[in-house]
């Protein structure tokens, strides 16, 4: 139940969308419009994540990658950038849409995101944009949609001049812009352009399996640019984006996906040999891996995840990689339901959060989110830091990392952890990436081409008076 995390599917949105402008044949049918329509309202309108939303789409369609590729770039890009498109769209209309007609809605959407952000040709984005319309069952709105569009393209620095909400500025829901403001006076507007970009690819390497280096070269045989990330040893920058399958030796476990800030946490655990590490939200499992790639003389790597489906994924990513950790299914902040009562030396909380230092690469956050969703992952954190705290070894250490920006569930999280356990002090932080928030450190989106994560280190003191409850 850790943060949310790149997974196979989720690096394979993120390489089609940032890939399929280049990539895809532009002259497709205008099916693909309507499913790219369907699969954004299931997200705005509907709550889904996008790659269920993608999953339920695309399931009963027979489309080449090439035609994936372009939905989940015209879908995710209506969803990243939806408050503009929406008050663009609102602005061209010269009466509202019924309710029932939302679909024609985001077909329009989809065709303006096409003509601002694709650069496609506008006799081909307004052409299969109005096609759609027959088959979503309604020719009738063939002629609105071609005017509509047209009005568009002969109009669009009028119309966007005239944007002046906060909401469509930003594209951004008000009260995630809020808090972004409160909590980064000097730094919102960085972060709110990150959000909105497209995010790099990064790859982990498996040092353990193949140097940096030599898997470099075999990313240059196999035609994929590439860099050394110059903040982690085992990184690299794919300079435009593939597919998971693409990568050489990705099935046999040669490298993972995963951001550069969240491979800056197993080389802080600074791990050694015969230790036993617990990795409290473990699911889907990157940092887990990480662990025993780092560190393959560990006693023991307990890995405890709340969602029974999410440690399945859990273990297909250990498989993947030929690593091995002792999975287990359970509330970690309830350790009286599957711990030995052995201490661990190192433990790690991926704690779940609003993740809103990963919209860049979830835009879906956005929407699905609420202010008061915030307040109850507050309360989560808590209760796992005091739930697993006491299975710390003293003279341990234990790493808390969210993949958020609000202060409230991280150094604010921390220092009221620390008024409760007087045993607690913050130990120094190898990286210095970021900015020292007095209780840890905080990247944000963008950068140094990493998301915006959360770090504290907490060593415990001698004092055993803790027990388990």
């Amino acid at each position: 139940m850790g943060s949310p995390s790149m997974s196979v599917s989720d690096s394979k949105v993120m390489a089609t969308d940032r890939a399929a402008v280049n990539t895809v044949d532009r002259s497709l049918p205008a099916q693909l419009r309507l499913q790219a329509a369907r699969a954004a309202s299931a997200v705005i309108d509907g709550g889904r994540s996008s790659n269920d939303a993608f999953d339920a789409v695309l399931s009963a369609q027979s489309l080449s990658g090439r035609d994936q590729a372009m939905v989940k770039e015209i879908a995710l890009g209506v969803i990243r950038w939806y408050w503009t498109l929406a008050e663009i769209v609102q602005r061209l209309l010269q009466t509202k849409l019924r309710n029932k007609d939302r679909d024609i809605f985001f077909l329009l959407m989809t065709g303006v995101y096409q003509l601002k952000f694709m650069h496609i040709p506008a006799h081909a984005a307004v052409d299969s944009t109005v096609q759609a319309c027959e088959s979503a069952g309604k020719p009738w709105a063939k002629r609105l949609v071609n005017g509509v569009l047209r009005n568009y393209v002969r109009r669009a620095a009028d119309i966007e001049s005239q944007l002046d909400s906060d909401a469509a500025l930003s594209a951004h829901p008000d009260w995630i812009r809020a808090r972004l403001v409160a909590a980064w006076p000097s730094a919102w507007k960085q972060i709110i352009d990150a959000n909105n970009a497209r995010p790099p690819m990064c790859l982990r390497v498996n040092l353990g399996r193949i140097s940096r280096d030599e898997y470099l070269a075999r990313l240059c045989k196999a035609g994929i640019v590439a860099a050394n990330d110059p903040q982690v040893a085992t990184g690299l920058i794919v300079e435009r984006p593939v597919a998971v399958d693409a990568l050489p030796g990705f099935s046999k476990g040669l490298v993972s996906v995963q951001d550069t800030a969240a491979q800056l946490v197993v080389p802080a655990l600074d791990l050694r040999p015969g230790q036993r590490v617990l990795d409290a939200c473990a699911a889907p499992g990157g940092k887990t891996a990480h662990i025993v790639e780092s560190q393959p003389a560990l006693a023991e790597v307990v890995a405890v995840d709340v969602d029974s489906d999410r440690v399945g994924r859990l273990r297909a990513t250990l498989a993947r990689l030929r690593l091995d950790a002792h999975c287990i299914a359970a509330d970690a902040s309830r350790p009286d339901t599957w711990w030995d009562g052995v201490y661990f030396d190192r433990v790690l909380i991926d704690a779940p959060c609003s993740g809103t230092g990963v919209i860049r690469r979830h835009p879906d956050i956005k929407h699905n989110r609420r202010p008061e969703d915030v307040e109850a992952l507050c309360e989560v954190q808590a209760r796992l830091l005091d739930g697993v705290w006491p299975l710390l070894a003293p003279g341990g250490k234990l790493m808390y990392v969210t993949c958020s920006v609000f202060p409230e569930e991280n150094q604010h999280q921390i220092s009221a952890f620390m008024q409760r356990h007087p045993d607690a002090v913050v130990a120094p932080l190898p990286m210095q990436a970021g900015v020292d928030c007095g209780v840890g450190r905080q990247t944000l989106p963008g950068i140094d081409a990493m998301d915006g994560f959360f770090f504290s280190m907490l060593k415990r003191g001698d004092n055993r008076a803790a027990q388990v409850k």
